[in-house]
């Protein structure tokens, strides 16, 4: 039979095709991840990620402004000390690398500035939370938490993102917040952060592997979604302005179940695990850089309203604005 509806038509040209295209890649929604280490001297490669850096000091504050002149709006903050001990103490020091370079930010730009909120990268053990005979103590560990997002906010923050998956993170930090006057800090909850394979490059970033045992008791069972509902609906009841699904690309299902579900901000991180798969592809000319544009127009299809990508850079570096 002769067809009546060609759906071909609006696919004819480039343009018919931008046309109709249900879903664009919008640059003030892209969040750019950015390193820095107080250990270092000269910006340092990441092996693992072909094209990212971990900066020092002395030059992040120029990095951030370059970012900016690129039109880059969002960053998130991750840092890495010069001392680490067992109470990760070095997380809330007023002058620690993450706190400087918040108000280097706040001083030299207009960047919305996003931090993440941890203890992996400041204990010697590598966990995300204070360890007593071998067990993660969470209620332990939600005091430091509570000094570490007092820090950043009193540095500047715009954003405190908890990601180390204790229960009752988030309300525990609004409370800590509101009382010392940050009523106006907005939280951004890791909330279904998944116990991922694709978070390997991300701990030689920041060294934090884990010294001993692994997170599968604090991050989430990869075969759950059901969980990830209720773990996002706590946060919800906590306090958050925004929430999380962690990783991205491989679950997509979750992010397309929360948007459904839920009216908060969505925001989603395509890890540094999906980053370097992809990067490496490319340099192996396995696939072309559309690919790309590919991976995070999917994450936006399923409902994520923000990215946290490593690609933001490269985004706004190599596609027409």
């Amino acid at each position: 039979m002769f067809p009546a509806t060609r759906m071909r038509r609006i696919r004819t040209t480039p343009r018919m095709r931008d046309l109709v295209a249900e879903t664009k890649i919008d640059p003030s929604k892209l969040i750019m991840p950015v390193f820095v280490d107080e250990n270092l001297k000269n910006v340092a490669p990441i092996n693992s990620m072909p094209g990212i850096y971990t900066y020092p000091l002395e030059s992040v504050g120029k990095y951030l402004e370059n970012l900016e002149s690129k039109g880059i709006s969002n960053i998130l903050l991750f840092g890495v000390p010069a001392h680490k001990d067992p109470m990760g103490t070095s997380s809330y020091d007023p002058n620690g690398a993450v706190q400087k370079t918040i108000k280097l930010a706040k001083e030299n730009t207009s960047l919305t500035v996003m931090t993440d909120l941890c203890l992996c990268e400041y204990t010697d053990h590598g966990h995300c939370g204070i360890v007593e005979k071998s067990i993660i103590n969470n209620d332990l560990t939600l005091e430091v938490y509570d000094k570490i997002a007092i820090s950043y906010a009193e540095s500047g923050s715009d954003v405190i993102a908890p990601s180390g998956m204790m229960d009752g993170q988030v309300g525990s930090i609004r409370r800590a917040l509101d009382q010392a006057g940050f009523d106006h800090t907005s939280i951004l909850a890791y909330s279904a952060k998944y116990s991922s394979n694709l978070f390997g490059p991300f701990r030689e970033a920041v060294k934090s592997s884990p010294g001993f045992g692994d997170r599968k008791t604090y991050q989430m069972d990869w075969r759950n979604s059901r969980e990830a509902m209720r773990e996002i609906e706590l946060d919800i009841k906590e306090g958050a302005d925004m929430i999380m699904v962690k990783p991205a690309i491989f679950y997509l299902d979750i992010i397309a179940q929360a948007r459904r579900r839920y009216d908060l901000p969505l925001a989603a991180y395509s890890v540094s695990g999906e980053y370097s798969m992809i990067k490496k592809a490319i340099l192996e000319g396995y696939m072309n850089e559309n690919i790309i544009l590919e991976s995070l127009t999917s994450v936006f299809r399923a409902g994520a309203d923000m990215i946290i990508t490593y690609f933001a850079e490269w985004f706004m570096e190599n596609v027409e604005q």
